[in-house]
Protein backbone atom coordinates (compact mmCIF):
# COMPACT_ATOMS: atom_id res chain seq x y z
CA UNK A 1 0.00 0.00 0.00
CA UNK A 2 1.51 3.40 -1.05
CA UNK A 3 0.50 6.21 1.54
CA UNK A 4 0.33 9.54 0.84
CA UNK A 5 2.30 12.17 2.40
CA UNK A 6 0.32 14.46 4.09
CA UNK A 7 -1.65 15.49 7.40
CA UNK A 8 -3.44 13.69 9.99
CA UNK A 9 -5.98 14.97 12.03
CA UNK A 10 -6.34 12.48 15.06
CA UNK A 11 -8.25 12.53 18.03
CA UNK A 12 -5.78 11.38 20.84
CA UNK A 13 -7.51 9.54 23.39
CA UNK A 14 -6.59 10.29 27.24
CA UNK A 15 -4.20 8.44 28.55
CA UNK A 16 -1.79 8.06 25.58
CA UNK A 17 0.71 10.32 25.15
CA UNK A 18 1.55 12.27 21.69
CA UNK A 19 4.54 9.87 20.90
CA UNK A 20 2.27 6.89 21.64
CA UNK A 21 -0.05 7.89 18.81
CA UNK A 22 2.70 8.60 16.65
CA UNK A 23 3.87 5.22 16.92
CA UNK A 24 0.88 3.78 16.43
CA UNK A 25 0.05 5.84 13.59
CA UNK A 26 3.34 4.44 12.16
CA UNK A 27 2.60 1.21 13.05
CA UNK A 28 -0.83 1.42 10.85
CA UNK A 29 0.85 3.17 8.10
CA UNK A 30 4.43 1.06 8.34
CA UNK A 31 6.20 4.01 7.63
CA UNK A 32 8.85 5.55 10.16
CA UNK A 33 8.37 9.06 8.88
CA UNK A 34 5.40 10.60 10.90
CA UNK A 35 5.88 12.99 13.36
CA UNK A 36 3.44 15.49 15.64
CA UNK A 37 3.16 18.96 15.66
CA UNK A 38 2.83 20.21 19.18
CA UNK A 39 2.47 17.60 22.09
CA UNK A 40 -1.09 16.89 24.11
CA UNK A 41 -0.81 16.40 27.49
CA UNK A 42 -1.31 12.27 28.12
CA UNK A 43 -4.20 12.69 30.36
CA UNK A 44 -6.03 15.46 27.76
CA UNK A 45 -7.85 14.23 24.27
CA UNK A 46 -8.45 16.41 21.02
CA UNK A 47 -6.64 17.10 18.41
CA UNK A 48 -3.02 16.13 17.42
CA UNK A 49 -2.25 17.05 13.93
CA UNK A 50 0.05 14.18 12.57
CA UNK A 51 2.33 15.00 9.84
CA UNK A 52 3.22 11.87 7.19
CA UNK A 53 5.83 11.38 4.68
CA UNK A 54 7.19 14.60 3.45
CA UNK A 55 4.73 16.62 5.15
CA UNK A 56 6.43 16.20 8.39
CA UNK A 57 8.72 19.24 6.88
CA UNK A 58 5.74 21.08 7.50
CA UNK A 59 5.53 20.56 11.58
CA UNK A 60 7.17 23.41 12.21
CA UNK A 61 5.01 25.70 10.52
CA UNK A 62 2.37 24.00 11.83
CA UNK A 63 3.59 24.84 15.38
CA UNK A 64 3.23 28.08 15.26
CA UNK A 65 -0.90 27.63 14.89
CA UNK A 66 -3.14 29.11 17.81
CA UNK A 67 -4.86 26.56 19.61
CA UNK A 68 -8.31 25.85 21.32
CA UNK A 69 -9.43 24.10 24.22
CA UNK A 70 -12.16 23.18 26.59
CA UNK A 71 -11.34 22.68 30.21
CA UNK A 72 -13.34 22.05 33.57
CA UNK A 73 -11.46 23.97 36.18
CA UNK A 74 -11.66 22.42 39.74
CA UNK A 75 -11.27 24.91 42.52
CA UNK A 76 -10.20 24.11 45.80
CA UNK A 77 -8.07 21.41 45.16
CA UNK A 78 -4.17 22.17 44.30
CA UNK A 79 -2.38 19.37 42.88
CA UNK A 80 1.53 18.98 41.86
CA UNK A 81 1.02 18.33 37.81
CA UNK A 82 -1.81 21.05 37.69
CA UNK A 83 -4.19 18.70 36.43
CA UNK A 84 -6.58 15.38 38.05
CA UNK A 85 -3.27 13.22 37.69
CA UNK A 86 -1.30 14.48 39.90
CA UNK A 87 -0.78 13.91 43.74
CA UNK A 88 -3.14 16.90 45.65
CA UNK A 89 -1.00 18.97 47.88
CA UNK A 90 -3.41 20.65 49.49
CA UNK A 91 -7.57 21.60 49.91
CA UNK A 92 -9.44 24.52 50.17
CA UNK A 93 -12.74 25.91 50.48
CA UNK A 94 -13.33 26.65 46.88
CA UNK A 95 -14.41 30.47 45.94
CA UNK A 96 -17.93 30.43 44.58
CA UNK A 97 -18.75 33.86 43.41
CA UNK A 98 -19.04 33.44 39.83
CA UNK A 99 -18.48 36.79 38.86
CA UNK A 100 -15.39 36.91 40.93
CA UNK A 101 -14.02 33.34 39.25
CA UNK A 102 -14.83 35.32 35.60
CA UNK A 103 -13.20 38.23 36.27
CA UNK A 104 -10.06 36.51 37.50
CA UNK A 105 -10.09 34.42 34.08
CA UNK A 106 -10.40 37.54 31.97
CA UNK A 107 -7.24 38.72 34.31
CA UNK A 108 -5.27 36.44 31.92
CA UNK A 109 -6.49 37.80 28.25
CA UNK A 110 -4.08 38.98 26.80
CA UNK A 111 0.19 38.92 26.51
CA UNK A 112 1.34 37.03 29.86
CA UNK A 113 4.09 35.61 31.22
CA UNK A 114 3.95 32.39 32.45
CA UNK A 115 6.02 29.11 34.45
CA UNK A 116 6.42 25.93 32.54
CA UNK A 117 5.15 23.50 35.08
CA UNK A 118 7.64 20.64 36.08
CA UNK A 119 5.75 17.74 34.46
CA UNK A 120 5.87 19.79 30.95
CA UNK A 121 8.32 18.75 28.09
CA UNK A 122 10.33 21.88 28.05
CA UNK A 123 14.49 20.61 27.77
CA UNK A 124 16.60 21.72 31.04
CA UNK A 125 20.23 20.82 30.37
CA UNK A 126 19.48 18.46 27.96
CA UNK A 127 16.82 16.60 29.86
CA UNK A 128 13.21 17.16 29.80
CA UNK A 129 11.61 18.32 32.90
CA UNK A 130 9.19 15.90 33.46
CA UNK A 131 12.18 13.34 33.82
CA UNK A 132 13.05 15.61 36.51
CA UNK A 133 9.78 16.02 38.16
CA UNK A 134 9.59 12.09 37.87
CA UNK A 135 12.82 11.89 40.22
CA UNK A 136 11.84 14.39 42.63
CA UNK A 137 13.92 17.42 41.18
CA UNK A 138 12.74 20.63 40.86
CA UNK A 139 14.11 23.41 39.10
CA UNK A 140 14.42 26.99 38.44
CA UNK A 141 12.16 27.75 35.45
CA UNK A 142 12.17 31.02 33.24
CA UNK A 143 9.37 32.45 32.50
CA UNK A 144 7.67 32.40 28.65
CA UNK A 145 5.62 34.90 27.02
CA UNK A 146 2.17 33.65 26.07
CA UNK A 147 -0.78 35.31 24.30
CA UNK A 148 -4.55 33.97 25.86
CA UNK A 149 -6.83 35.68 23.43
CA UNK A 150 -10.19 34.31 25.16
CA UNK A 151 -11.52 32.91 28.05
CA UNK A 152 -15.21 32.37 27.98
CA UNK A 153 -16.81 30.40 31.07
CA UNK A 154 -19.58 28.05 29.75
CA UNK A 155 -20.93 26.56 32.79
CA UNK A 156 -20.50 27.90 36.68
CA UNK A 157 -21.20 25.32 39.66
CA UNK A 158 -18.29 25.67 42.03
CA UNK A 159 -16.33 24.14 42.72
CA UNK A 160 -16.49 22.93 38.59
CA UNK A 161 -16.11 26.22 35.65
CA UNK A 162 -16.42 25.08 32.89
CA UNK A 163 -15.07 27.31 30.01
CA UNK A 164 -13.22 27.59 26.52
CA UNK A 165 -9.82 28.95 26.00
CA UNK A 166 -8.13 30.31 23.15
CA UNK A 167 -4.31 30.79 23.38
CA UNK A 168 -1.32 30.91 21.27
CA UNK A 169 1.55 27.99 20.90
CA UNK A 170 3.21 27.11 24.20
CA UNK A 171 0.57 28.19 26.25
CA UNK A 172 -0.03 25.90 29.35
CA UNK A 173 -3.67 25.36 30.06
CA UNK A 174 -2.87 23.33 33.36
CA UNK A 175 -0.86 26.22 34.80
CA UNK A 176 -3.31 28.30 33.67
CA UNK A 177 -5.41 26.36 36.12
CA UNK A 178 -3.44 26.84 38.75
CA UNK A 179 -2.39 30.26 38.58
CA UNK A 180 -6.63 31.38 38.70
CA UNK A 181 -6.37 29.01 41.84
CA UNK A 182 -3.59 31.12 43.16
CA UNK A 183 -5.24 34.20 41.92
CA UNK A 184 -8.89 33.16 43.73
CA UNK A 185 -7.03 31.89 46.94
CA UNK A 186 -8.30 28.66 46.88
CA UNK A 187 -6.39 26.70 44.97
CA UNK A 188 -7.28 24.80 41.55
CA UNK A 189 -6.78 22.11 38.78
CA UNK A 190 -7.54 21.05 35.60
CA UNK A 191 -10.13 18.26 35.88
CA UNK A 192 -9.76 17.38 32.07
CA UNK A 193 -8.63 19.48 28.62
CA UNK A 194 -10.02 18.78 25.16
CA UNK A 195 -8.10 20.15 22.37
CA UNK A 196 -11.34 21.42 20.38
CA UNK A 197 -8.57 23.19 17.31
CA UNK A 198 -5.24 23.48 16.32
CA UNK A 199 -4.80 25.92 13.65
CA UNK A 200 -7.28 24.67 10.77
CA UNK A 201 -7.54 21.52 11.99
CA UNK A 202 -11.04 20.77 14.75
CA UNK A 203 -12.10 18.34 16.73
CA UNK A 204 -15.68 17.94 14.63
CA UNK A 205 -12.31 16.93 11.17
CA UNK A 206 -10.55 14.52 13.25
CA UNK A 207 -10.48 10.88 13.40
CA UNK A 208 -9.52 8.08 16.13
CA UNK A 209 -7.16 5.26 15.80
CA UNK A 210 -9.92 3.07 15.14
CA UNK A 211 -11.02 4.86 12.21
CA UNK A 212 -7.65 5.07 10.90
CA UNK A 213 -7.22 1.52 10.99
CA UNK A 214 -10.52 0.84 9.09
CA UNK A 215 -9.49 3.37 6.26
CA UNK A 216 -6.41 1.33 6.33
CA UNK A 217 -8.02 -1.50 5.94
CA UNK A 218 -10.13 -0.19 3.25
CA UNK A 219 -7.55 0.97 1.10
CA UNK A 220 -9.40 4.74 1.75
CA UNK A 221 -5.82 6.39 3.19
CA UNK A 222 -7.13 9.78 1.29
CA UNK A 223 -10.40 9.88 3.39
CA UNK A 224 -7.99 10.36 6.61
CA UNK A 225 -4.93 11.98 5.40
CA UNK A 226 -5.11 15.25 3.97
CA UNK A 227 -2.53 16.75 1.51
CA UNK A 228 0.19 19.17 2.46
CA UNK A 229 -1.44 21.42 0.03
CA UNK A 230 -4.37 22.06 2.57
CA UNK A 231 -2.44 22.56 5.07
CA UNK A 232 -1.72 26.97 6.41
CA UNK A 233 -4.73 27.44 4.54
CA UNK A 234 -4.07 31.06 5.34
CA UNK A 235 -1.09 31.10 3.21
CA UNK A 236 -1.06 32.67 -0.13
CA UNK A 237 -0.47 30.41 -3.26
CA UNK A 238 1.49 30.30 -6.30
CA UNK A 239 1.90 27.83 -9.25
CA UNK A 240 4.76 27.40 -11.23
CA UNK A 241 5.81 25.08 -13.89
CA UNK A 242 8.90 24.84 -16.47
CA UNK A 243 12.17 25.88 -15.95
CA UNK A 244 10.93 28.04 -12.77
CA UNK A 245 9.58 24.92 -10.96
CA UNK A 246 13.04 23.30 -11.68
CA UNK A 247 14.56 26.18 -9.98
CA UNK A 248 12.11 25.87 -6.93
CA UNK A 249 12.81 21.86 -6.24
CA UNK A 250 16.32 23.47 -6.50
CA UNK A 251 16.37 25.85 -3.77
CA UNK A 252 16.89 28.51 -6.13
CA UNK A 253 15.10 32.34 -5.48
CA UNK A 254 13.17 33.31 -8.66
CA UNK A 255 11.38 36.90 -9.65
CA UNK A 256 8.65 37.29 -7.42
CA UNK A 257 6.63 38.74 -11.18
CA UNK A 258 7.45 35.65 -13.04
CA UNK A 259 5.15 33.41 -10.62
CA UNK A 260 3.10 35.80 -9.32
CA UNK A 261 2.93 39.24 -11.00
CA UNK A 262 -0.47 40.24 -9.27
CA UNK A 263 0.31 38.66 -6.12
CA UNK A 264 0.78 41.45 -3.02
CA UNK A 265 2.23 40.07 0.14
CA UNK A 266 3.91 41.73 2.82
CA UNK A 267 7.73 41.89 3.18
CA UNK A 268 9.27 38.23 4.36
CA UNK A 269 5.73 36.41 4.06
CA UNK A 270 5.41 32.59 3.91
CA UNK A 271 4.09 31.49 0.04
CA UNK A 272 2.56 28.15 -0.71
CA UNK A 273 4.33 27.04 -3.61
CA UNK A 274 2.01 24.38 -5.82
CA UNK A 275 2.83 22.26 -8.82
CA UNK A 276 0.92 22.12 -11.69
CA UNK A 277 -1.13 18.93 -10.50
CA UNK A 278 -1.89 21.09 -7.00
CA UNK A 279 -0.08 19.50 -5.03
CA UNK A 280 2.57 21.18 -2.56
CA UNK A 281 6.07 21.90 -4.11
CA UNK A 282 7.60 23.71 -1.45
CA UNK A 283 7.01 26.65 0.97
CA UNK A 284 8.85 29.58 0.30
CA UNK A 285 9.29 33.33 1.59
CA UNK A 286 8.66 36.75 -0.45
CA UNK A 287 11.51 39.25 -0.02
CA UNK A 288 13.33 41.32 -1.77
CA UNK A 289 11.32 41.22 -5.01
CA UNK A 290 12.12 37.41 -5.34
CA UNK A 291 10.29 33.93 -3.90
CA UNK A 292 13.06 32.11 -1.73
CA UNK A 293 12.22 28.31 -1.07
CA UNK A 294 12.15 27.14 2.55
CA UNK A 295 11.50 24.09 2.41
CA UNK A 296 10.89 22.10 -0.97
CA UNK A 297 8.60 18.82 -0.96
CA UNK A 298 9.07 17.75 -4.08
CA UNK A 299 11.90 16.05 -6.11
CA UNK A 300 13.01 17.94 -9.38
CA UNK A 301 11.60 15.93 -11.85
CA UNK A 302 8.13 16.28 -12.33
CA UNK A 303 5.75 13.61 -12.82
CA UNK A 304 4.65 11.97 -15.79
Amino acid sequence: MSVPDGVVNLLKPPGMTSHDCVDAVRRLLRTRRVGHAGTLDPGAAGVLVVCVGTATRLSEFLMESDKAYRVELVLGVRTHTGDAYGEVLERREPERDCGRIQEVLNGFVGRIRQIPPMVSAVHHEGRRLYELARQGVEVERAPREVTVYEMRVLRCEPPRVLFDVTCSKGTYVRQLCHDAGERLGCGAHAGFMVRTRVGAYTLEGAVTLEELEEAVAAGRLDQVITPGSEALPGLPEVEVTGALRGAVVHGQAVPLWKVAPHLSVPPASLVKVLDEDGSLLALGRAEGGKLRPLKVFRSPTPRA
